[in-house]
């Protein structure tokens, strides 16, 4: 199968110009650190901004909180210190699921573009 991937690709950038080679490998798979760095690129690159920045303080919260938890011994407080963690933590999760599916929205568009460089380049092979 790979093998066959690896021919497609041969075969697509041997009909695209030199130019469009270049955007096609451009558009390669990326490791975990080049997908955060997308993230932070584009139209939304404002709001992920915004998001890292509140899950910091969110993170700071935390920490008040748990030591908060650990420095009283009023089983309503340790109630409330803990149900505020727990808040904290929901959120801070919530915003890096946010980010993974940036992240694969990301990895989709980019696939998406790759599949409509090889129909035109196949459109312009025929």
């Amino acid at each position: 199968m790979k093998k066959e991937m690896e021919e497609i690709d041969k075969l697509i950038k041997e009909a695209l110009s030199q130019e469009e080679a270049k955007f096609y490998d451009e558009l390669g798979e990326q490791n975990i650190l080049e997908k955060l760095g997308g993230v932070f690129k584009g139209k939304t690159a404002w709001l992920a901004i915004i998001m890292n920045l509140v899950n910091l303080v969110i993170f700071g919260l935390l920490i008040y909180c748990v030591v908060e938890f650990l420095d009283t011994e009023v089983t309503n407080e340790l109630i409330k210190w803990g149900v505020g963690i727990t808040a904290c933590l929901a959120s801070m999760s919530m915003i890096k699921l946010f980010v993974w599916m940036q992240m694969d929205k990301n990895d989709i568009l980019r696939e998406l573009k790759r599949l409509e460089l090889q129909v035109s380049a196949l459109a312009h092979k025929k």
